[in-house]
């Protein structure tokens, strides 16, 4: 055995003795530098180097590094928790966005006095600074350590399969070695916990800068209903106290915003339990928001070269038996029903009745690029614990369009769906965006030849790339028929949200046999695009309502100013005012209440009204009004037409004031 390895370190060429370890050869702290990046796979600082290695340092602050800290975190909770609650089995404690999560059997649920004793006891180990040790064992081995462990038995029997899995069984056991790891003491060596785990983690515990625990609530073994419930506790975990101090009042800013919670306030809309999870009702606050969604987006597509198209709630079930969805989507569908001797079923999506709108009559390449779209209601299966506000829902409008052109067309038509939905997003006050292009990998989940998914992922990447905006791959997370641009969008406080998609299609125009007549005379099958641009109204309107925190812009507000007069006397003139208002096609009401004037100005403000117009004696002699905003500024004296005309050049811009 040679007693020096090559390896690559930092882009050049390093030559060690044999036996260093990952952490010698990057000269890390672990606490900075937590693991290693060896020839593109995560390893333990403390393991070895050979020969040939490509070696580069993962950060704490890296996204990787994060997800070491939290998953390490994650295994101090158990450990505490095995030692605070002795008869709890150990479910799955992987990583997730901005924290990380263990599920437990336990006989009781968790009380928020428990989590407190929980969260003090990992800080006791968290300062005793366990090792963190891998060990390779055999199945046998595993399921010997691991006798005690039921659910931790059942992932070793899941092996191979798990590592795909998106219920977090993939931190455990993947296709390759099972290993163990085993938290030491740090002085004596004496194991003082372990866990089946695939790593990697920190070298020690005493490398968890800060971590607190949020809370714990129900959750399926494995996301599954049919499955026992366990107890699931919930914390986050930073490399710094400031890091995390920031997050935690990022928490607090997006709990004031909640908006089901300011749905509720401002009387936007609600979930009546009688109709059931997931399907909200529009109050007439809402309705009028919603109006101005679609209203807007009628005109814009208009503008565009859209037609409107309407189709219907119900279809038979062979129609997603066409599409293919029923084989590939049946799960996230509502059951069937029977009718006439015949299955039916309520929509999912639009994109199959639009292409029997296509086929309903012959059709020329002169009339393509065709542009339908539609407000279609659609009905999904969501989960019962993913159903979460108007952001997932089971019964959504979708602005749909599907657009059918020449293969000659697609990149232009892509490039400017692209211009026309980030144009959108602006007029509605979002502004920072990336894209992810979604594409197929190499599972079974795909439909179609991989010579049309090569062109159509091309044409993405190409419009995408030429947007100048930065682009994120997303490696198998493309729709079964086709590969797809989302737009991610930046709100108020910092959070990305999906918001439009633009899909291309190969596959159905083929499976429902569309066709036009080309300019040589020969039939074609034309190109799908698939394009929503709110996605759903539901969900963008949630996603508006914690952007602008309740306060929206005066051109969406569902009431966009209040008379309020000082005394009684002044009333009849404010009417006269409102009725000048409305003639100019603005939302407004006079406040008419027995409350004084400052009550009357506070409800107008928690009903978050752009714009208060209040009139006393001096106003009423010189034809003004006072102007008052949302944010208390206020200018006395302002000639009525002066006013009137701020106002609807406010709403004309879709300025927010």
């Amino acid at each position: 055995m040679s007693a020096e390895l090559h390896i690559t370190l930092a882009g050049a060429e390093r030559v060690v003795a044999a036996g260093t370890t990952y952490g010698e050869a990057l000269e890390a702290d672990g606490r900075t530098v937590v693991a290693a990046r060896v020839n593109g796979e995560l390893r333990d600082l403390a393991s070895h180097a050979a020969d040939g290695d490509v070696v580069e340092p993962v950060e704490v602050s890296s996204p990787d590094g994060r997800a070491i800290l939290r998953h390490s975190t994650a295994h101090v909770m158990a450990q505490a928790v095995q030692e605070l609650f002795p008869e709890a089995k150990l479910g799955i404690g992987p990583p997730v966005d901005n924290g990380f999560y263990y599920d437990f059997d336990v006989e009781q649920a968790f009380h928020p006095d428990d989590l407190k004793r929980v969260e003090k006891r990992m800080r006791e180990i968290v300062k005793q600074g366990q090792q963190f040790s891998r060990r390779e064992v055999s199945d046998d081995e595993a399921r010997a350590e691991l006798s005690a462990e039921p659910y931790k038995l059942e992932l070793i029997g899941l092996k191979g399969g798990a590592a795909s899995s998106d219920d977090g069984a993939g931190v455990e056991v993947g296709e390759g070695q099972l290993t163990i790891y085993d938290n030491l003491d740090p002085k004596s060596g004496e194991l003082c916990w372990k866990d089946l785990c695939r790593g990697p983690h920190l070298p020690s515990t005493r490398a968890i800068p800060a971590f607190k625990l949020m809370r714990s609530g129900g959750a399926y073994w494995r996301g599954s209903e049919k499955n026992p419930q366990l107890q699931r506790i919930y914390g986050t975990a930073w490399e710094s106290r400031d890091k995390q101090d920031e997050y935690l009042h990022l928490l607090e800013e997006a709990e004031k915003r909640d908006h089901r919670k300011l749905g509720a306030e401002l009387d936007l809309f609600s979930f009546p339990p009688e109709l059931g999870s997931g399907l909200p009702v529009f109050h007439p606050k809402g309705g009028i928001i919603r109006k101005e969604m679609e209203d807007y987006m009628r005109r814009r597509q208009g503008e565009s070269g859209y037609e409107f198209v309407n189709t219907p709630h119900i279809t038979k079930s062979q129609l997603f038996e066409t599409s293919g969805h029923l084989p590939w989507y049946g799960e996230d569908m509502f059951p069937p029903f029977e009718l006439d001797n015949t299955e039916y079923r309520v929509k999912p999506m639009n994109c199959p009745m639009h292409n029997l709108i296509f086929r309903a009559r012959g059709r020329s390449y002169r009339e393509l690029p065709l542009r339908l779209c539609e407000f279609g209601s659609v009905y999904r299966y969501e989960k019962s614990g993913v159903v979460h506000g108007l952001t997932r829902v089971r019964g959504m409008t979708q602005d749909d369009s599907h657009i059918y052109c020449t293969k000659e067309q697609m990149g232009g038509e892509i490039k400017s769906l692209l211009a026309f939905v980030l144009s959108v997003l602006r007029d509605f006050g979002l502004s920072e965006f990336y894209l992810e292009l979604s594409t197929r990998d190499d599972s079974d989940k795909f439909i179609g030849e991989q010579a049309d998914w090569d062109e159509a992922t091309a044409a993405l990447r190409q419009a995408a790339e030429e947007s100048g905006l930065q682009l994120v791959d997303d490696p198998g997370g493309a729709a079964f028929y086709g590969p797809k641009i989302s737009v991610q969008a930046k709100d108020a406080i910092g959070r990305t949200w999906q918001l439009s998609t633009i899909q291309l299609d190969f596959n159905q125009p083929k499976r429902f046999g569309l066709e036009y007549q080309a300019a040589d005379g020969s039939r074609q099958t034309p190109v799908m695009i698939h394009r929503a641009l709110f996605g759903s109204i539901e969900r963008f309107l949630g996603v508006l309502v914690e952007h602008y925190a309740g306060a929206f812009p005066p051109w969406l507000s569902p009431v966009q100013v209040v008379g309020i007069p000082i005394a009684e006397a002044h009333t009849p003139y404010l009417h006269d005012v409102a009725k000048k208002l409305r003639e100019r096609g603005i939302r407004v009401e006079v406040d008419t209440a027995d409350d004084r004037m400052q009550k009357k100005i506070r409800n107008a403000q928690k009903a978050k009204v752009p714009f208060m117009l209040l009139a006393g004696d001096d106003d009423i002699a010189n034809g003004a009004v006072s102007f008052r905003y949302r944010s208390g500024e206020q200018k006395n004296g302002v000639p009525v037409e002066d006013a009137i005309a701020e106002i609807v050049n406010a709403v004309e811009r879709r300025v927010q004031v």
